[in-house]
């Protein structure tokens, strides 16, 4: 190519990185760095054990007289003067707390939150887990891994799922336990490195993750007989054992995969020798234990039917048995198998994947109510749930307004969501990053997840719901009590001993009541401000704090109020997606 078309080229580059914005295949305005975000500040780990001390960074210090302010439910611990970009703080002993910290000075009287982030003091990730993902393993520099690492650090992901890291699912280490492969093909015949998922590895339990290898309760492939595995073991779909169960998987995939018996105590001995292999080569902290949902009948090679449902209680003990350190989490698809067996097993917590048995804003809280249930209120629960899911198969974006209001559900009913990784997660199959985030979306989501983490003691840490009265004081907007209803704000109630939690979400533009938004087309609410509220309680109201993930980075703030009998009387800055109003007692 000669300089003439060089030089044409990059002028064309300069034009197009210069204009407002063009347009990519899905007609979505593509601008130059609309994807880049990096947080000002940051803390060094993704969570602390008690008496562990925290490390900020901050990008630039602000001029003049700035404080930096450590809290706890509203509630101020100590302040310092900011006097560098880069401090420790040691939280108090207290295990299983969330803490807000924010960057503020008094400028004109008035109060200026420059920056604000969260810290999660947990001796154990079981309480409070908060799952990220990666998906791709090719040859990566220790840069590039710590550069993905770092990313779903300031999301404080506690916990990573190694998704298709592995080579073929009966037999997911390559090579031999004393000569490992130095790389593999996955399922979609993708290279995988030992050394990237290795680095992965270590990279998460810097900053204090666990790091959970992905794998199926039941898979083999069309070449499993070679590596030892016995027809006997198989599930089938008649009772003669003339057909396998199987996941029909076209090319590239390498095969199709076929479903052995979880039951099976064969099986089971076999798949956990094939896991110890894993674990001498990887630094791995537990299991993720995937399946397939409902399959139908089944039937063993005998001709029995199989409940797959009951098989996987055996199947998890098995798992614990033969290796008691390490951690497990079972996916329950459409929450097949969660009360029966995964609920009350010896898994860390409840991951479910939602589909369409749970299409709306409602059904999506009844899922993590009912995991609650099943656990007797003893594991949280973690949602995988994929946002606008018909527009993965194409390049896009992620659509920020469906995605803030299905996590404002999820985080005010007390569970996380699965959907951060080296990209947003969209699709079931997790290497699909067809859909990415903008700017303002990182952000917001930081936010978010501050949010989560700093006020996990109400969100996820006891209380129970309740309907609490709110009404609108002058009657211009319509409040309304859960289940969320379309063109109202919900109101979602938790009760403590001392206080009592109102979620106001705002669905007041909302045009679909389908978490999903999977054509990414849910409305932005519009920004409401000075909003009068009444409020009724029994108790006598000492204080009231609101605190948003949409206002100031989440940092609490103390609101005036006045109380007549039952009636308590208090006018709301702002709402935009989802607030939560705090009145103690």
């Amino acid at each position: 190519m000669n300089k003439i078309n060089l030089y044409i080229i990059a002028c064309l580059t300069l034009f197009l990185w210069s204009c407002e914005d063009y347009y990519d295949t899905n007609n979505d305005p593509v601008i130059y760095g609309i994807t880049h975000y990096k947080s000002d500040l940051n803390t060094d780990k993704a969570c602390y054990k008690p008496g562990e001390t925290v490390h900020f960074t901050l990008k630039e210090k602000p001029s003049g007289n700035v404080k930096i302010r450590y809290s706890h439910l509203g509630k101020v611990i100590s302040e310092d003067l900011l006097s560098s970009n880069s401090w420790s703080w040691t939280p108090p002993s207290d295990d299983y707390k969330g803490y807000m910290v924010d960057i503020y000075e008094i400028t004109d009287g008035k109060e200026k939150i420059h920056q604000s982030i969260a810290v999660d003091v947990s001796s154990d990730w079981k309480k409070f887990p908060r799952y990220g993902f990666l998906s791709s393993y090719g040859k990566l520099s220790d840069k590039e891994i710590e550069n993905n690492i770092e990313v779903l650090n300031r999301y404080h992901i506690n916990g990573i799922q190694f998704y298709d890291w592995m080579h073929d699912h009966q037999r997911p280490l390559a090579g031999t336990v004393d000569n490992p492969s130095a790389s593999w093909s996955d399922l979609m015949g993708r290279t995988n490195y030992l050394s990237t998922v290795k680095g992965y590895i270590d990279a998460a339990h810097n900053r204090g993750m666990k790091a959970m290898f992905y794998n199926l309760a039941f898979g083999a492939l069309n070449n499993a007989g070679a590596d030892g595995v016995k027809e006997e073991w198989y599930l089938f779909k008649d009772e003669n054992h003339l057909k396998k169960d199987s996941h029909h998987l076209d090319p590239p995939f390498r095969s199709s995969i076929y479903l052995t018996n979880p039951g099976n105590q064969e099986w089971q001995n076999y798949i956990t020798g094939r896991h110890n292999d894993i674990y001498k080569v990887f630094d791995f902290d537990g299991y993720h234990i995937d399946q397939l949902g409902n399959r139908g009948t089944v039937y063993d090679y005998s001709g029995n039917v199989v409940k797959l449902d009951d098989t996987y209680k055996s199947f998890i003990s098995a798992m614990k048995q033969s290796n008691p350190d390490k951690r497990l989490v079972m996916n329950a698809v459409s929450q097949y198998g969660q009360q029966q067996s995964i609920a009350k097993s010896e898994v860390d917590f409840l991951y479910t994947e939602v589909w369409d048995e749970s299409k709306t804003y409602d059904q999506l809280a009844q899922v993590i109510f009912d995991n609650s249930r099943y656990s007797e209120n003893t594991k949280a629960a973690v949602l995988a749930a994929y946002m606008n899911y018909a527009r993965s198969g194409n390049s896009g974006y992620i659509n920020t307004s469906g995605i803030l209001l299905t996590d404002a559900v999820i985080f005010s009913f007390g569970g996380a969501h699965l959907e951060l990784g080296e990209h947003y997660l969209a699709n079931e199959y997790f290497p699909n990053s067809n859909l990415q985030m903008k700017s303002e979306t990182k952000k917001s989501l930081t936010h978010y997840y501050d949010f989560l983490v700093a006020y996990q003691n109400i969100l996820r840490d006891g209380g129970t719901f309740s309907t609490i009265n709110v009404q609108s004081a002058d009657g211009s907007l319509s409040f309304e009590n859960w289940p969320a209803s379309q063109g109202n704000i919900a109101v979602v109630g938790k009760k403590f001993t001392d206080k009592d939690a109102v979620h106001l979400i705002n669905f007041s533009q909302a045009n679909t009541m389908e978490w999903r938004d999977t054509n990414g087309t849910q409305k932005e609410p519009v920004l409401v401000k000075d909003i009068q509220v009444k409020v009724n309680t029994s108790n006598t109201v000492t204080k009231v704090w609101l605190a948003s993930p949409d206002i100031n980075g989440g940092v609490a703030m103390n609101i005036d109020f006045s109380q007549s009998g039952s009636e308590v009387l208090i006018t709301i800055p702002s709402l935009k997606y989802w607030d939560m109003v705090v009145f103690e007692y």
